[in-house]
């Protein structure tokens, strides 16, 4: 496989793009992540997706792929951003206990003149978690820097999870497997 751009500091995208073994380098620039009103929650995961690729389209001269994406929770339509403080870390996760969300990934790949970008949405649905159990999470792992307060492939997932519809590796962060199988066909299209 051709080497890619990851447009993203995210450790858990770096992870997955090692296990499936893409080559690729990690390239960021600072991106505003506001969006528009009236996005559905998988348009708002796309901007922002697509605004952090054409932030290191428009900078560099790079011809190979660039992967982009962004993971937002999404729960009765309300958005479930990263959490501020240990406090609204446990509020969200409260929220999130004994009922089902979805987990957005927008995804953004360019290459050459060329831009695919989809959502891809799993619905994740928690036990009902004490209190306790969460504060436990939160103090031991600190989850501040992820959507929704928790990364399923920590403790919270291993004993807090119910049932998942959709892609594991999209609650991740990133659908790798319907990723790595675009960018096969790119490079294979446009050589």
């Amino acid at each position: 496989m051709q080497n890619i751009i990851l447009a993203s500091q995210s450790p858990r995208r770096k992870q997955l793009l090692e296990w499936a073994e893409v080559p690729f380098e990690v390239l960021v620039q600072e991106t505003d992540e506001s969006y528009p009103p009236n996005l559905t929650p998988g348009e708002i995961a796309i901007h922002i997706a697509k605004n952090k690729a054409l932030a290191i389209k428009n900078s560099t001269k790079i011809s190979i792929p660039i992967l982009a994406a962004d993971t937002i929770v999404v729960l009765q339509n309300e958005i479930i951003n990263k959490p501020k403080n240990r406090e609204d870390a446990i509020g969200i996760l409260t929220k999130l206990s004994g009922k089902k969300h979805q987990v957005i990934t927008g995804v953004v790949i360019l290459h050459n003149e060329k831009e695919i970008a989809f959502a891809d949405v799993t619905e994740v649905e928690f036990h009902r978690l004490s209190t306790s159990q969460l504060t436990f999470y939160v103090d031991k792992y600190k989850p501040y820097d992820k959507a929704g307060a928790y990364a399923i492939q920590e403790w919270i997932g291993v004993v807090g999870i119910k049932s998942i519809n959709g892609d594991f590796y999209n609650v991740m962060g990133l659908p790798v497997s319907r990723v790595v199988d675009i960018i096969n066909n790119l490079v294979l299209v446009n050589g």
